[in-house]
């Protein structure tokens, strides 16, 4: 199997990972999570408006009736994963919601099972279990007093996993008509639809009001959104939709990574530990791919073709 669709899912998932240098930005301007969410969708969103007008108006262009991708991808998911994730650092821990988060990958493979007809491998659980290892270990020790989780803590938290995991499942038959460009800009508008009842154009509008915020607003819009979701979508038309949810997790480490460089956070043993974990399980999933990995395709070509 190719790997430039795998350097494409990767590259994508790395500028995630640099997102804490613009929210850092915005955090210190006093810009809440949600109105922080709510400015990403609708940077990326003007961004890429603009970006098309410019070039090819014609990626503008979709049917009606697939509107239900792109409600798909950016309310079902981006909005529904984005506010169970703030939620849950309320309700549990910050900890204990990055874990939570993280069950994505297993989400994706169980649904792609029965969407895709992808298979369900030992190597793909390997690495599976080497990724939920590893975000533990980079999510940090959980004390006592955090151990101790409500009930609906712990569902949001899920939640907010199940909502990270349905991008690629419903991106993936979007990317079948698409292209990734398409797909990003109305994802992120959608979003921003969607979410900005919860934090108000009013409180948004107060905070930019220096050349600086500005640039991180336009910086979170452009590089860990607009072309991190290019690069991941472009990456998933010829991946696993397992298996892409699998090498994505590389975001936790270029983020803790981004912290040590840029922030001079500390990095403790337990987190590098966990970052070689993923980073083991990136090379289990993209380096030493299987040969019957297309099997779920075929498989999937036959059930739209039906």
């Amino acid at each position: 199997m190719k790997k430039h669709p795998y350097i494409l899912i990767i590259s994508g998932a790395a500028l995630w990972g640099l997102i804490g240098i613009f929210v850092k930005g915005l955090q210190e301007a006093g810009f809440t999570s949600m109105e922080i969410v709510v400015t990403r969708a609708i940077s990326a969103s003007l961004i890429l408006f603009i970006y098309i007008a410019l070039t090819d108006r014609a990626l503008l262009k979709i049917k009606l009736s697939d509107i239900r991708y792109f409600i798909a991808t950016g309310i079902l998911s981006m909005a529904f994963f984005n506010w169970c994730y703030f939620t849950a650092i309320k309700e549990v821990s910050i900890s204990i919601a990055v874990i939570l988060l993280y069950t994505a990958p297993a989400f994706v493979i169980i649904i792609s099972r029965f969407t895709f007809g992808e298979r369900i491998t030992k190597r793909k659980i390997t690495a599976l279990f080497l990724t939920v290892s590893g975000c533990i270990l980079i999510a940090g020790p959980v004390s006592g007093a955090e151990i101790s989780i409500s009930v609906r803590g712990f569902i949001i938290g899920l939640g907010s996993g199940l909502g990270y995991a349905l991008y690629p499942v419903f991106a993936k038959p979007a990317g079948k008509k698409y292209s990734p460009v398409t797909i990003t800009v109305y994802t992120f508008f959608f979003t921003a639809l969607s979410l900005l009842p919860l934090s108000g154009i009013s409180n948004i509008i107060r905070h930019i009001n220096t050349p600086s915020i500005i640039l991180y607003s336009a910086g979170l819009g452009l590089f860990p959104t607009a072309l991190a979701y290019i690069l991941y979508t472009r990456g998933l038309k010829h991946v696993e939709a397992g298996n892409a949810a699998i090498v994505s997790t590389i975001e936790p480490v270029v983020a803790i990574l981004t912290g040590f460089i840029i922030f001079g956070e500390r990095m403790s043993l337990l987190q590098t530990g966990g970052a070689m974990l993923i980073l083991l399980s990136l090379i289990i999933t993209s380096l030493l791919p299987t040969k019957k990995a297309a099997s779920g395709y075929k498989h999937y070509s036959k059930f739209r073709n039906e």
